[in-house]
């Protein structure tokens, strides 16, 4: 090969997955600021991400999962204009993420298997991604009061084994084409919100092990597309013969470790006697914009419309 052709020669893209490679990310890596994509999943690279990563201005895919990288969540991604998938799972990262994160153009965010904690950023609501997953860190207190404006292309949020408390806001019924909404081993407590009547797309619903209580709604029973229900370890005290129907569409349908009288499997009573959260008034948590479907269901269809508290 001649040196003219060897000149012209350009590198678009790493792909070094599964090479046992180990070390730190050297900051002259960034010197190849045109490439379009980075995977260097499952390897033993350690330390933090150079700042320099802020220089890959045509960066399109990140992936650095399955690796041994710590410290805070690197910002200087938070710079790159062109990125629309970011994998940082299984690694050791921790701290809070930033409110800007979702305000990329990401479609893709896996964070899950980190040590991440403080709470959801409000911003979670500007993300237009189609994949949240959060799962598996140390994110603490309420679901943000935005979650339910992401964009609609979303199609699975993953918020499963956290420390999330308080109530599931109204806002969830913006969410009409997810598919995947699993945030179950939380702490979670409150009635589920009539709203959840509008994911007609929804097929996988998992709320077990949280606090959750009250009865189990028929507009959740009833949703079409639904085929895996569970709200086993819970503390829900009954459900109506439209739950029961669940059994004859072959949906899977665990209500086990709840306070539901004459089903099996279920609490002791004295673990009935105080509901955790009982005394918590979801109704209060506000949707201000109008739901498509909130006819069914009574006030929510006279909200008036107004801008976005994010926009």
């Amino acid at each position: 090969m001649s040196s003219s052709t060897t000149s012209n020669l350009v590198i678009t893209g790493i792909d070094l997955n599964q090479f046992n490679l180990q070390g730190t990310l050297v900051k002259e890596l960034s010197l190849l600021s045109d490439i379009s994509f980075i995977h260097l999943n499952s390897n033993r690279f350690q330390s933090t991400i150079p700042e320099t990563f802020r220089n890959f201005n045509s960066l399109k895919e990140l992936d650095l999962s399955n690796n041994h990288f710590s410290g805070s969540f690197p910002t200087s991604i938070l710079n790159l204009q062109n990125l629309i998938y970011l994998d940082l799972r299984f690694n050791n990262f921790s701290g809070r993420i930033p409110d800007g994160l979702f305000n990329m153009n990401l479609d893709a965010i896996f964070l899950n298997n980190n040590q991440f904690e403080g709470q959801i950023p409000q911003g979670l609501g500007n993300s237009a991604a189609s994949v949240i997953n959060l799962a598996n860190n140390k994110f603490s207190g309420n679901l943000p009061s935005s979650f339910g404006y992401m964009g609609p292309a979303l199609k699975e949020v993953l918020f499963l084994n956290n420390q999330l408390t308080g109530c599931i806001p109204e806002g969830v019924g913006f969410l009409t084409e997810m598919e995947v909404m699993d945030v179950s081993f939380n702490s979670l407590m409150g009635q589920l919100p009539n709203s959840m009547s509008c994911l007609n797309q929804i097929e996988v619903l998992n709320f077990a092990h949280n606090k959750l209580s009250g009865v189990l709604p028929d507009l959740v029973c009833s949703l079409k597309s639904i085929i895996n229900l569970t709200i086993s370890y819970n503390f829900f005290s009954g459900f109506s013969q439209g739950c029961t129907n669940l059994f004859f569409r072959n949906v899977g349908f665990d209500f086990s470790g709840n306070c539901i009288p004459g089903r099996d499997m279920q609490r002791p009573q004295p673990e009935c006697s105080i509901i955790p959260g009982g005394s918590l008034n979801c109704i209060r948590i506000p949707s201000t914009r109008p739901l498509a479907c909130a006819g069914s269901f009574g006030q929510l269809s006279e909200a008036k419309p107004s801008p976005s508290p994010l926009s």
